[in-house]
Order: C-alpha cells, then structure tokens, then sequence
C-alpha cells in the first residue's frame, strides 16, 4: 500500500448516516481531531428526513475537508457506503459508522498497522461505551466486535472500523447494496479468498456506543437474521441451502468474573432472546423476501 503524494487526499473516511443528527455530530467533532495529514471525511446521507444534513452541512462551514453527498435511492447502509466509495479518490478508504468516535492518533495508527502488515484491508479494535448504564448495555458492551476473532475465524472486520486499500474494490468489487446485514462478512470473504492481505490493529481503536434498550438490540439481532438469509439466497455456494440457518457461533454472552449469579442468568436469558430474534428475522427474510435484481450484484 502507497499513498499518494500528489494533490488527491492520500484517504478518504466514508460515514454513512440516516436520521441520526447527534451521531454525526459527535463523529465529525472527534474527526477534526485527527493527527493525519491528507485526509477527507465523505458523509453518505441515506435519505434522511431530520436535521441530519444540516448538521453536515453546518460542519462543512467549519471543516473544509467534509463532504456531503447522497444516497436516497437505496435504503441500506451498504448502498450509501458504495455511493461514498465512488465519490472518493484517495488511495485507502477508512470505514466508520456515523455515531462513533476515535482517539487523534486512530488514523495514524491504523495507517501504520496497515504498511507495516503489509495489509490490503485492515480492522480496527472496537471498544463499546455505554451512554447509560442498563443490563442490556452492559451484555451488549461484552459480546460486540470481537474484531480480532473475527478476522481469525470468519476473515472479516465489521465496517463501522475498516480501512481498505483501493485496488482491493478495483478488482474485487464493492459490497452487495442487496442485504440488509452481512455485507461487511461477504466483502471480507471475498477478500480472503482472493489472496488479499487481512490484517488488524490492536492500538488503532475506535468507540462505538452500546444499544442500551431492548428494542434496539433485538431490531439488530432481526436484522442480522434478515441479512443471513439473504446471503444463502444470492451466495448458496458459500452459505448453504436457504432455509436452514446457521448455527450460532461468536461470543454469548458474559465473562467469568460477572458481578453476580443474577447477572449470570440475565445475561444468558438475553442470549436466549436474541438468538430467537435472528431466528425470527431469518425465518421472515425467507417466507417474505424476494430476491432483488432492482441492485445489481458487486461486479469485478
């Protein structure tokens, strides 16, 4: 990986947004910190309907290296990111979710993991913070982003903390604008299998809020059952015959040394729940989705 030294930014940071003003705020805020010459921050507004672009808009006053461009065709999080990818011109893409935070030397970090590693896509450590602390914070803060497992075990970082070389989405494509969840372990595979360099950055870390409520995480969990369904209807090769989820895998919940036996139990009762959600959001993604071709699939 070589950045470039000619006027283009060497980097270009793609945060998605939807409808979530005090998010992007806060990591546009932590952004104008950063310790990294050559750098541009593209904000992709999927089609919000509040104050988010204002805000945006309000910082590009302030920031000349902001951008705002949008995305209100596709409702997703990966079609914005895509659309952020062909906005930018900078010779690595950094990926971070509109209401997260990072430290000034996170760039610089992860920049210098990435040349040392010899890494054409690089994940980033996550550490999750809780705003308020509520039991389901607190089990959401213990079984986030295992980024490290992650990569080891299924060859992915999530894409709220991601650098990717260029020509890695010159020859492999971008992600599937298809699914709902999931497009940042199908990228991720992708690039394993094509003999790309994966790599991670164990100082380089970026904070990202806990869901708090019970309605948020279970959404998420819905979700995530929708996006794997979708995965085995447009990638069966990969991951199966629709119709049969996965087994669970990845952490469930809690450490040795929790507080209290009613912790311990709570916190396997929430596993419980949210493993029914995916299950729930799968089964629903399969009786009532269809296959979309309204997007066209990731082409080399």
């Amino acid at each position: 990986m070589t950045l470039s030294t000619n006027d283009s930014p060497a980097l270009d940071i793609i945060v998605p947004v939807y409808n979530d003003p005090d998010g992007i705020e806060a990591t546009l805020r932590s952004l104008t910190a950063l310790d990294f010459e050559g750098c541009r921050v593209v904000v992709v507004d999927n089609g919000s309907t509040d104050e988010t672009r204002r805000v945006v808009e309000s910082r590009m006053r302030d920031q000349d290296d902001v951008e705002l461009v949008v995305e209100d065709e596709v409702q997703g999080s990966y079609a914005a990111r895509i659309r952020g990818i062909e906005h930018s011109t900078g010779d690595v893409l950094a990926f971070l979710d509109a209401d997260e935070t990072v430290d000034p030397d996170w760039l610089d970090t992860a920049v210098e993991a990435m040349e040392a590693q010899g890494a054409d896509y690089l994940g980033c450590n996550v550490e999750l913070t809780l705003s308020e602390d509520t039991l389901v914070g607190r089990y959401n803060a213990r079984t986030g982003f295992p980024v490290k497992r992650y990569l080891q075990e299924q060859n992915y970082a999530p894409t709220c903390a991601l650098l990717v070389d260029r020509e890695v989405f010159e020859e492999l494509g971008l992600f599937d604008a298809r699914l709902v969840s999931g497009g940042d372990r199908e990228f991720g595979e992708r690039v394993h299998e094509a003999g790309f360099e994966q790599g991670y950055a164990e100082n380089a870390t970026v904070y990202h809020p806990a869901r708090t409520s019970l309605v948020s995480l279970t959404k998420k969990n819905f979700r995530v059952g929708r996006g794997f369904c979708q995965k085995q209807r447009y990638y069966p090769e990969r991951y199966g015959k629709p119709g049969i989820p996965p087994t669970p895998s990845g952490p469930s919940g809690g450490d040795d040394d929790l507080e209290s036996i009613f912790i311990r139990l709570a916190f396997a009762v929430l596993s419980v729940v949210m493993l029914a959600c995916r299950g729930v959001g799968y089964y629903y993604e399969f009786f009532t989705g269809e296959e979309r071709d309204d997007i066209p699939a990731p082409t080399r």
